[in-house]
């Protein structure tokens, strides 16, 4: 089985890689194992991940792999310096074994070698070597490698380039192969190369480009005789000829897999045990033994009836084929052992029961046999027991009574032939052998029946009769105190216990049995937790994913922005014509966008929808800590904007709005986990998406009659709804304490009135102006606030002439003022001294005594002051160009984003393929659909319906992380339940066998980015499986119905 790269390999892996890594960015390494590691690579709406397996191979995969709890020595430096940094260049280093990366324009480069024991390295530019996997000690053939060290390129094979392929070339090499063939021989050593291998094996030392396998497929190919020996084709021209076009041929087919961006790749696989039978979905990883991996079809296997060939469009995807089958393999292997040794454990344990429950019922048996013995003979057992008591009461000792009875047995005293030794008289009991069955005759006419006999048999068969009689006698415990009668009525005592003994041991090892089952699924459990999980492909996240998003009960998407920019995404991009804006006027809200139908913009979003992405946008703020319901509002796609007015700045995330803000009821902080199901585009049939369809969409002109059929009516004697939020107008201005949660004061609704266009334009003016100061989106970055900083500097008006005027705007001249008394006559007389002195003798003088010193010092000073006060001009510049040009850029973006509202001209062909994609997210699958995925969502409860697995949030104290471990682990937990899996697949309340496999496959890590509150208490049927951490908390569940089936 193949287990590492070739050189052509490293070649076509190297420029599949570049085609695939360059230009994106390192986001985080990894350790899978000590010489295995991850490295995944990230860019807006791509993601890559490669493996690495040092010395072995390197290939991106589709594979979630279980990586490490805390990183290496050797990947914590990985991190300081690749984390964040770009590829810009993938290449292998001449034709030798080794894959170079280069990241920020080869400022730091990875060296990957796959050749003896392997290694990675990492340098900078200067290839002085920051960080390695192995070090090297210097050695024969081998140059020492340790950190601070230079990597050498220059012993490479054919670092400084490929030489042309020449007949010349091939000529040398195959010489240089018989000259090492005749030292051999000189020397009397055999040489250990096979004959059809020499030819080959000599290319391979001279030629490196190519790797042998591949000339042996060329020399096939080329119908060349492979089993010649160097010799023989250097003294044949025609040979030579021959051998040089098989050698073209490889360099034809290196070119032709290395032309294109991906090459295909083919694996070569032997077939097992019921390759024919098996069907074409499971013959791939069950019927077949990988072998070997190539980037072209070897012809040396075409005729083999053994070997498959499995092709692949790609040779990243054939090695990751090849190399996580066998890891899947090993991994599932290692859990099966697991889960036999669990199943050996607990098998031991009920057996050990049952040998426990047969060791009872035996003794009972045994008790009543003795017991029917001793009624059996009870003459017997009378008679041997006046005996032993005699001697005993005769004072006759101990071991002389024990002699006495060997003596007689061997006198065949049928008294003394029943009593066992050795006698247990210090317990008072001696050992007898009795038939169960009942006796008959005695000695004498035993004796009597023994005199019939013929003389001429043996004394032998006599002796081994008596012994099989012997052997089927019983030995039984006599109390010499009591009569054959009481001993038998003791044995029906001890086994009378027994019995009741028995029933009590049934009972307790059922319980026992149960609670050693429980422990070693535990150990197992634990077990599993250890090993690294199976292999499983990674799911590709949708477009949406990466914002906070979820669809409304009537089907709509709903999206909203994690930070400032993912909310400028949202504007630029995805608010289009229809669509709806909900905002809340508290620290930390989210803007929320409700996407419409791109076919039908002018239909009107339902009031549910409305609710539910107002909820979001709520809970997303500090309502959710301080657990205070508030309101949210909402405005058309065309009110928002991200047009300032002049001397105005918009941070990052900030938008203005014009016109009516639309106010919600308050939300009720109530979210829900739970899990979509990605269905085929053949069972979207079955479901019916309840989007709200309306056949004449009505054009809304005017902003105010839409807000007026759209916004749910609020009642003044509802009590659930605060005074706050009463229509009247008049209560509105009287009203302006706010809400105490709400750090800033609220904004009243702006009314646009036609008859007054400008006034109504000057309140919108104002109305902006606030909003820009009440937005809590997110904070702006830095260069955000340079830019508003400049903004502030140049639409600054200029400072008025009247007014206190500081001391430093008119600084007053040193020399205008007067010298003080004396100075005036030192002052002259050194202008006396010193009239004859120019300027270098000044200077000559000054530095002589050392007084120049202070003067350089300050033109030094002045001169670094000078160069930052002409780098601050510089940047402030800069900035100000960026700053006209982002508004510029703004400016032209909203002119076209108004004509685009104005024509509503923006349902292409992609936008609609990403709406009609949300028809295959269902949250209850129907019987005989195709799932293909399983998506963790978090979303208003109100919008979790008709969802088959989910569990309600509230505001709480456990940290999300927590809570999403508990409820996958109640999930995974009722699978094993009995009852709870539908094998079928046809039962929609019960889990199904794919269900179970995906959510099996979810990682808690990346599931938990899906909540986005922080801490959560969970609600499930049957009480509350979050409680904090202070205490146990009781009360009503308030979510057993809408719980689903063991807490789903």
């Amino acid at each position: 089985m193949k287990q590492r790269f070739s050189s052509i390999d490293v070649k076509v892996i190297a420029h599949e890689l570049s085609n695939a890594l360059v230009t994106l960015r390192v986001s985080n390494i990894y350790d899978l194992s000590s010489k295995i590691f991850l490295i995944k690579f990230a860019k807006p709406d791509h993601k890559e991940q490669i493996v690495i397996d040092s010395g072995f191979r390197c290939h991106l995969t589709e594979f979630s792999r279980a990586t490490a709890a805390a990183p290496s020595m050797f990947v914590t430096r990985l991190r300081k310096f690749l984390k964040t940094r770009r590829v810009t260049k993938v290449a292998p280093v001449g034709t030798d074994r080794i894959i170079e990366f280069q990241f920020s324009d080869g400022q730091y480069r990875l060296y990957l070698e796959f050749y003896a024991g392997g290694n990675i390295i990492l340098t900078d530019n200067e290839l002085n070597i920051l960080a390695l996997l192995r070090v090297v000690a210097e050695g024969e053939g081998q140059e020492e490698l340790r950190i601070g060290l230079k990597y050498s390129l220059d012993n490479r094979q054919n670092y400084g380039g490929v030489p042309a392929l020449t007949k010349e070339r091939l000529e040398d090499a195959l010489q240089k192969s018989v000259d090492r063939g005749d030292g051999d021989l000189v020397a009397g050593k055999k040489s250990k190369k096979k004959g059809s291998d020499a030819l080959r094996r000599a290319l391979a030392v001279s030629i490196t480009e190519y790797p042998p396998m591949l000339v042996d497929h060329a020399m096939r190919v080329t119908e060349f005789d492979s089993s010649l020996k160097p010799a023989d084709v250097l003294q044949s021209q025609d040979l030579l000829n021959h051998l040089m076009r098989s050698l073209q041929e490889a360099q034809r087919l290196v070119e032709e897999i290395t032309s294109s961006e991906v090459a295909k790749g083919y694996i070569i696989a032997k077939k097992k045990e019921g390759y024919g039978e098996a069907p074409e979905a499971e013959i791939a990883r069950n019927f077949l033994i990988y072998e070997d991996f190539h980037p072209f079809r070897p012809r040396q296997f075409e005729n083999d009836p053994a070997t498959v060939f499995l092709e692949f469009e790609g040779f990243n995807k054939t090695a990751d084929e090849f190399f996580s089958s066998i890891e899947g393999q090993k991994l599932e292997s290692r859990l099966q052992e697991r889960e036999q040794n669990a199943k050996k454990k607990i098998e031991a344990a009920r057996q050990d029961q049952a040998k426990r429950l047969g060791g009872l019922q035996e003794v009972q048996e045994l008790n009543i046999r003795k017991a029917g013995a001793l009624q059996a003979n009870p003459e017997r057992v009378q008679e041997a027991m006046d005996a032993v008591n005699g001697l005993i009461a005769q004072g006759m000792d101990w071991v002389e009574i024990g002699k006495l009875v060997e003596v007689e047995q061997k006198r065949q005293n049928p008294v003394a032939s029943i009593i066992k030794l050795p006698l247990k008289l210090q317990e008072n009991t001696i050992t007898l052998l009795l038939d169960e069955e009942e006796f008959v005759e005695d000695d004498e006419s035993a004796y009597e029946t023994g005199s019939d006999v013929s003389d001429s048999e043996d004394e032998a068969p006599k002796k081994e009769s008596k012994q099989k009689a012997t052997e089927k006698r019983l030995a039984i415990d006599i109390n010499l105190a009591l009569s054959p009668w009481a001993n038998a009525r003791e044995y029906f005592d001890q086994k009378r216990s027994a019995a009741e003994k028995e029933q009590k041991t049934i009972q307790s090892s059922t319980k026992a049995l149960k609670s050693q089952e429980a422990k070693i699924a535990r150990d197992l459990k634990t077990g599993l937790k250890q090993e690294k999980a199976v292999l499983r492909p990674v799911r590709r996240q949708m477009w949406f994913e990466k914002f906070t998003w979820f669809l409304s009960s009537d089907g709509y998407l709903v999206l909203a922005g994690k930070d400032g920019q993912q909310n400028e995404i949202l504007y630029r991009k995805y608010l289009k014509k229809g669509d709806v804006y909900v905002h809340a006027e508290i620290q930390g809200a989210a803007s929320v966008v409700i996407r419409n139908n791109p076919k039908t913009p002018d239909a009107p979003i339902p009031p549910s929808t409305l609710s539910q992405a107002g909820t979001l946008a709520i809970s997303c703020s500090s309502a959710w800590d301080s657990k205070a319901g508030m309101s949210a509002w909402w405005v058309n796609a065309d009110q928002v904007s991200k047009s300032a007015p002049t001397g105005e700045f918009l941070p990052t995330g900030s938008f203005m709005i014009r016109g009516k803000k639309n106010f919600l009821p308050p939300a009720a902080l109530l979210l829900g986990f739970g899990v979509l199901f990605q269905i085929s585009d053949e069972s979207k049939a079955r479901h019916n998406k309840h989007r709200l369809q309306v056949d004449t969409p009505a054009v809304s002109q005017n902003a105010e009659s839409t807000t007026i059929e759209q916004t749910p009516e609020l009642d003044d004697d509802e009590g659930s709804v605060p005074d706050d939020y009463q229509e009247s107008d008049a209560e509105d201005e009287e009203r302006k304490t706010s809400n105490p949660l709400q750090t800033q004061a609220r904004l009243e609704p702006v009314i646009s009135d036609g008859d007054a266009e400008q006034i109504s334009a000057e309140i919108a003016d104002l109305q902006v102006v606030e909003d820009v100061k009440l937005e809590p989106q997110g904070q702006p970055e830095a260069g955000d606030s340079d830019h508003e900083a400049d903004s502030d500097d140049e639409t600054t008006a200029p400072t008025p002439t009247t007014g206190t005027q500081t001391p430093s705007a008119n600084p007053i001249s040193a020399s205008s003022a007067p010298l003080k008394r004396g100075k005036r006559g030192k002052a002259k007389k050194i202008a006396a001294k010193y009239k004859d002195q120019d300027e270098e003798d000044r200077a000559l003088a000054q530095k002589l005594i050392g007084a120049s010193a202070g003067v350089e010092k300050a033109a030094v000073e002045a001169k670094a002051k000078e160069k930052r006060e002409a780098e601050l001009a510089f940047q402030k510049e800069r900035r100000k160009a960026q700053h006209q040009r982002t508004q510029k850029e703004m400016a032209e973006h909203e002119a076209a984003r108004k004509v685009m509202l104005e024509d509503g001209n923006d349902a292409d062909d992609a936008e609609e393929e990403k709406m009609t994609s949300l028809d295959a997210l269902v949250g209850k699958p129907l019987r005989g659909d195709e799932i293909l995925e399983a998506i963790p969502v978090c979303a208003p409860w109100a919008a979790m319906g008709n969802y088959k697995y989910k569990v309600k949030l509230q505001p709480g104290t456990q940290k999300k992380g927590k809570a999403i471990r508990e409820i996958m682990t109640r999930w995974v937990g009722d699978m094993t339940v009995k009852g709870k899996v539908d094998e079928a697949s046809e039962d929609p309340e019960r889990m199904w066998p794919r269900e179970v496999e995906l959510l099996k496959g979810w990682k808690v890590e990346e599931v938990t980015n899906t909540v986005f509150v922080s801490k959560v208490k969970v609600m499930v049927a049957g009480g509350v499986a979050g409680a904090s951490k202070g205490g146990k908390t009781k009360g009503k569940s308030g979510g057993g119905k809408g719980g689903g089936k063991g807490g789903r």
